[in-house]
């Protein structure tokens, strides 16, 4: 496709209603399983059988907040094209037995932080809590999802006149400063009584919950020609969408097309839902063996297979350029970023990184380059974590980003339209190698 055949307005217009959906992984998840759904995909569980049909797509589901969805195109498959990006964002948990009351006159909540994130954006702005509620049932328990869609709290910041050097620079403390204040007096006793309304249940029939602030600024596009767009969590869902996009507008051929979806990028991935555990070895070798196939056709598939590990990248700063490489600079619309680190916190290599400009190239989009400076540590991902489990040859991509973990985050426009064609692309292929660093693309 001519990059000017893509329907940018129209992509964003989807990235941004999903975003705002989204407020946590259980969200992002539950919206991901209705597109599915909605294309014809059918639900497995990890726990019962699998009879799988070439010519037929699937997913699966693990904690709710990960999700991996695949198309079978023919029984003797050559391979799996593989995508994965995560589902959850820094921000703050809210902690078990939560009220605190201050001098009688204020209810805050008690909350934690959740991942590396930037603490200052969450001043002073409006924001509510969702996640999931553990319920009693006759029989045992029930998850439900809890979104409470309104202004509900806010971080008040300390006045400057309290707090002379602010501006300075100052060191947030986690228990101290960001805990949100939820009401006056009056509202003492009340948060689990909110809660169990949105869930539908009686309070004393909550077990337990996994619940987390977010912010209720609502996604936008901006800039004096449009050139940008403004939202929560984009780091990582603006991948994770477009990597959908891309899947469901595929025609898988040769290989199965495998859409992955993990949780706990965020804090590094060591959960049974997180890039770490064996989610997607498990569900390839049951694609495997649900067809029939033998652990040698799997190992050989594995050979033929390759996998883009899609989380975002930082973009080249306006007011602080100098913090870029002076050589490898992503700048926001220019493209999907290709990021190189020789620690191999990213897994890209120069075959690796070649099919994915080859795959850039057949899809008719730009690409550029990333890496950190050489006095800085980088952060890593999802790619040399899953590398662990299953071995592939793996390339690390993201979307350029300003004020990644801020709880509101800026790209380029462009640039999710970008990948969901490059994606669109990538899972119509099949990359095929002869072991000595030759590789086709079919």
């Amino acid at each position: 496709m001519n990059i000017q055949k893509i329907a940018f307005e129209e992509i964003n217009g989807r990235l941004l209603e999903f975003l705002d959906s989204s407020p946590t992984s259980f969200h992002a998840v539950a919206g991901m399983k209705e597109r599915l759904e909605a294309a014809g995909y059918r639900r497995l569980y990890e726990g019962q059988s699998w009879k799988l049909e070439a010519g037929s797509g699937y997913y699966v589901t693990r904690n709710d907040s990960a999700l991996i969805a695949f198309r079978i195109p023919k029984a003797d498959f050559k391979g799996f094209q593989i995508m994965a990006s995560h589902s959850d964002s820094p921000t703050f948990k809210v902690k078990s037995n939560a009220e605190i009351e201050v001098d009688r006159q204020y209810l805050k909540l008690n909350v934690e932080k959740y991942g590396g994130m930037l603490c200052a954006p969450w001043l002073d702005r409006p924001l509510s809590v969702a996640g999931r509620v553990v319920v009693r049932r006759a029989d045992g328990v029930e998850t439900r999802l809890v979104k409470v869609d309104r202004d509900l709290l806010i971080i008040p910041n300390l006045a400057i006149h309290m707090n002379r050097q602010v501006n300075e620079g100052y060191a947030f403390n986690a228990q101290k400063d960001m805990l949100p204040l939820l009401g006056d007096g009056t509202a003492k006793d009340g948060f689990l009584k909110l809660i169990a309304g949105e869930a539908g249940v009686d309070e004393a029939d909550i077990l337990d919950t996994d619940l987390f602030l977010y912010t209720r600024d609502k996604g936008t596009v901006l800039g004096l020609n449009g050139e940008f767009l403004a939202a929560p969590r984009l780091d990582d869902l603006q991948c994770a969408f477009a990597s959908l996009e891309g899947f469901l507008g595929a025609e898988p051929k040769e290989s199965v097309a495998v859409h992955c979806v993990m949780d706990n990028e965020e804090v590094g991935s060591g959960t049974k839902q997180g890039a770490a555990s064996t989610f997607l070895r498990d569900v390839l070798h049951r694609i495997n063996t649900g067809l029939g196939r033998t652990e040698e056709q799997y190992l050989t598939a594995l050979a033929s297979s390759f996998m883009v590990s899609a989380d975002n990248a930082h973009g080249v700063h306006p007011n602080q350029p100098d913090k870029a490489d002076p050589t490898n600079r992503p700048y926001l619309n220019q493209g999907i970023v290709i990021k190189y680190s020789a620690n191999q916190k990213y897994t890209t290599d120069a075959i690796s990184g070649a099919i994915f400009k080859s795959i850039c190239e057949k899809a008719g989009v730009p690409y550029q380059t990333f890496t950190n400076r050489s006095d800085m540590l980088g952060g890593s991902t999802l790619g040399n974590i899953s590398n662990a489990q299953v071995a592939l040859n793996t390339v690390d991509i993201g979307l350029p980003q300003l004020a990644m973990h801020s709880c509101y985050e800026t790209a380029g426009s462009r640039d999710t339209g970008y990948l969901a064609e490059a994606a669109r692309v990538f899972y119509s292929l099949t990359v095929s190698g002869d072991g000595d660093g030759n590789y086709q693309l079919i």
